[in-house]
C-alpha cells in the first residue's frame, strides 16, 4: 500500500525542503535588517521588478482563454487600470477591478 504513495510523499518532502528553506532563511535574514537599509531598499525593488515582470509577460504574452483577446484591449486595460489606481490612492481593489471590467467589457463588443 505504501508504495502507491511514495512517489508522492517524495514529491511533496522534496517540494516542501526547496520552498521553505529559503523562506525561513529570509526571514532570519529580514529579522536583522533596519527598516529603511539599502538591503532592504533592494529587496524591496527585486520584488516589485519580479511581479512587475510576471504581469507584462501576462499581458503581453497570455495563455489560455485571454490569448484570444487583442493586445490592444490588454494594453488599454492594463493602462487604464493602473491610472485608476493611482488616482484612487493606491487601492488594489481598484486596481483589479477596473482593468477586468473593461477587458470584460471588451471582450462582450468584440465580434468573435
Amino acid at each position: 500500500m505504501m508504495a502507491e504513495y511514495w512517489p508522492y510523499i517524495v514529491i511533496l518532502v522534496a517540494g516542501w525542503l526547496a520552498t521553505d528553506i529559503w523562506r525561513w532563511l529570509g526571514v532570519l535574514a529580514g529579522n536583522r535588517l533596519q527598516e529603511g537599509s539599502e538591503t532592504l531598499n533592494w529587496v524591496r525593488a527585486v520584488a516589485t521588478a519580479l511581479v512587475m515582470a510576471v504581469t507584462a509577460k501576462l499581458v503581453v504574452f497570455p495563455t489560455g482563454t485571454l490569448e484570444a483577446s487583442p493586445l490592444w484591449l490588454r494594453l488599454l486595460a492594463a493602462s487604464i487600470g493602473f491610472a485608476a489606481f493611482l488616482i484612487a490612492g493606491q487601492r488594489v481593489l481598484v486596481g483589479v477591478v477596473v482593468p477586468l471590467a473593461i477587458l470584460g467589457a471588451g471582450l462582450m463588443w468584440l465580434p468573435s
